[in-house]
């Protein structure tokens, strides 16, 4: 009894360990998506200023 016990409290905890680094890995991935936006965005308003600058 208590081994079935044992086993199913393991299986729920390993299914918890499983979301939580599933959610960890995609809040990551869109904290680095956002990032990459955001350089994106950087990179264009640079290189648009230097083109503006430039032909005056």
């Amino acid at each position: 009894m208590g081994r079935t016990i044992l086993t199913i409290v393991g299986v729920i905890l390993a299914v918890w360990l499983l979301f939580t680094v599933v959610g960890a890995i995609m809040s990551m991935l869109k904290m680095f998506f956002f990032i990459g936006f955001v350089a994106v965005l950087v990179v264009l308003a640079v290189t648009l200023v230097s083109k503006l600058s430039r032909s005056r």
